[in-house]
């Protein structure tokens, strides 16, 4: 197994490389610069700003200065907030965002699966259907509506939660459902196909057959059932923690999300950078994560993990 992960890394090294290297291209190709929102200021002092940061050097020589910085763990200052350094604000912005997306996370994987498998077991149907209109309903329901609407009920009439920010525990309850909903909605449709699928196969027949307990032969399907959700969750999680602009715009959450937009649009160029490697290093870690998942869940897989 562990020659299996450091295997799909090293495989991974290069597709990280490749994205680094367009993204480096593509911002400095976008007209304007770090600078031109800045008060007005004199040709000497934008040159002098520009010469401080190395942004007068040909485009060759400041992508090799990004990879020695990036070979030595520096990601650079920050040309908006000048002054500090990008891995020190995407370390302080992105624990917020982890602390959303986390909470998320677990929140649509419970619901999810729960609202699936029931969708899939149960033998009334009209409560199965409300299932299934709930999974739709989450799919369809766009976050920039269903965080006002919660915001209004649940903050202005009902006075239950805070309507901005994470300044109380209690807090992070409405942003993490407006976030949460939309994947609560896909895992529920997976794992409810998923599992009306395996219930539906020979060895569930033969289990029942055999007299085993329902419980059981349930059970042993919602193991193979599992494997479409383990594929999903990869970029799903990474989408989560890495925080989503519309959810924290909505609650005033300063998480890395609003950061990274406000960052495209100042043209901070440290700072799209480290956002995208951020992105890009969550994928691979979730993608390695799902794999083995799958491989716990399916002996077949770590099997064929095993000799590679």
């Amino acid at each position: 197994m562990m020659r299996f992960i450091i295997s799909r890394a090293l495989q991974a090294l290069p597709v990280f490389f490749i994205v680094i290297t367009a993204v480096f291209f593509m911002v400095r190709f976008v007209p304007g610069g770090p600078f031109d929102k800045e008060k007005p200021v004199s040709k000497e002092t934008l040159a002098a700003l520009n010469s401080y940061y190395g942004l007068d050097k040909p485009l060759g020589a400041q992508y090799v200065k990004f990879l020695g910085n990036l070979a030595h763990g520096n990601l650079g200052p920050s040309y908006k907030y000048q002054g500090r350094m990008v891995g020190e604000l995407i370390l302080e912005k992105s624990a917020v965002s982890a602390k959303l997306g986390a909470a998320a996370l677990l929140l649509a994987l419970f619901i999810g699966l729960l609202c699936g498998v029931m969708s899939a077991c149960l033998k009334n149907r009209r409560l199965a259907e409300a299932l299934d209109a709930f999974s739709m309903l989450g799919i369809c329901l766009p976050a920039f509506v269903l965080g006002p609407l919660l915001i209004y009920v649940f903050s202005l009439k009902l006075g239950w939660f805070n309507a901005m920010g994470l300044n109380y525990p209690s807090d992070i309850v409405l942003p993490s459902i407006t976030l949460a909903l939309f994947y609560c909605a896909w895992i529920a449709k997976l794992s409810k196909n998923s599992m009306s699928a395996e219930l539906k196969k020979d060895y569930v027949r033969t289990q029942r057959a055999k007299g085993a307990a329902e419980s059981s032969v349930r059970l042993s399907a919602l193991r193979s059932a599992l494997m479409p959700v383990a594929s999903y969750l990869a970029p799903a999680a990474a989408g989560l923690l890495t925080g989503s602009f519309v959810v924290e715009s909505i609650f005033q959450i300063p998480g890395i999300g609003r950061f990274f937009i406000s960052s495209a649009l100042d043209s901070d160029y440290t700072m799209i950078m480290g956002c995208v490697m951020l992105y890009s290093a969550l994928i691979i870690v979730f993608n390695i994560l799902a794999d083995i998942a799958l491989a716990l869940l399916n002996p077949k897989i770590a099997k064929e993990m095993r000799s590679k």
